[in-house]
């Protein structure tokens, strides 16, 4: 059951409307293939996995009955591929909130948790870092040892706080949309929310799930596009999020992300002065 009658809006329903994959005793080579399919859309977030790049061993592994699901979870987390797409290349707290909702199906819920994380990778490795997740009590709770991770952190679940709800739509910006894609790129997208212990509005993803990353303050602009937020002659205000907009003013400052409102009679000429300014449109949607 969806949590909110605007699932669709929000791109969750996709979720909701459906069931976990589970690996069933007695599954035959459809439900693995079903099943190693959904580990792979889940933990890779969403990104395209070439043959050449497919576990192989693993793979024949869980077919066989050799090892569970959460065996074949960890070892696809573990994997040269996993750290490939999210490890090397990104800023470590970032890597623990891909790691937390790709293991756990959840964003993080404080600072604490983020730190406990750092400290482990720090002194243990990456992969004991992937085992505190997959061996854990909540893991083992939600998911068992024979169902795939899916996105709890849009549903009421006991034991799961709400302000993970708001948060995982910082990480999530659409069914089809990737985690290695998106105009916020490798930032981490929680830190300052998670510093502040503060709880961030919920933001529907864009029409192409590009992944727009909320301006510092959170909170929708009173102002519009260089000036006051006036109604135009069509009476129809529109916000745009924006992404690497530059000033025009020497020297340059690059200003990460930014949310205007618009009326609509001058929406296309702010859409072409912001895209001349090198920004990039994440989102334009009515108010």
């Amino acid at each position: 059951m969806a949590i909110t009658t605007a699932a669709s809006r929000l791109g969750t329903s996709a979720f909701s409307d459906t069931s976990p994959v589970e690996l069933r005793p007695n599954f035959s080579q459809s439900d693995a293939n079903q099943v190693i399919n959904a580990v792979y859309r889940q933990l890779l977030g969403n990104d395209y996995v070439m043959a050449s790049e497919r576990l192989v061993s693993a793979e024949s592994l869980l077919r066989n009955g050799n090892i569970t699901v959460r065996d074949f979870v960890t070892l696809v987390a573990k994997s040269e591929l996993y750290k490939q797409k999210f490890l090397y290349n990104n800023f470590q707290t970032r890597v623990i909130e891909l790691n937390s909702k790709h293991l756990l199906g959840r964003a993080p819920y404080d600072e604490s948790e983020v730190i406990e994380h750092l400290d482990r990778y720090q002194n243990q490795g990456f992969d004991a870092d992937i085992d505190s997740y997959t061996n854990s009590e909540e893991y083992i709770n939600n998911f068992g040892d024979n169902t795939v991770p899916f996105y709890r952190g849009f549903s009421t679940q006991r034991g799961q706080k709400t302000v993970g709800f708001t948060r995982m739509f910082q990480l999530y910006r659409g069914y089809a949309s990737s985690d290695r894609t998106g105009v916020a790129g490798k930032s981490t997208r929680l830190a300052s929310e998670l510093g502040r212990n503060a709880a961030s509005s919920v933001i529907a993803p864009g029409g192409n799930g590009a992944g727009y990353l909320a301006s510092a303050q959170g909170v929708t602009p009173k102002s519009g596009f260089g000036g006051s937020a006036m109604f135009g002659s069509e009476h129809r205000l529109y916000r745009v999020e924006v992404a690497g907009a530059s000033l025009p003013r020497y020297p340059k400052v690059r200003r990460v992300n930014q949310d205007f409102i618009v009326p609509y009679d001058q929406l296309s000429d702010q859409m072409q002065k912001i895209q001349r300014q090198g920004g990039r449109i994440a989102s334009v949607t009515p108010i």
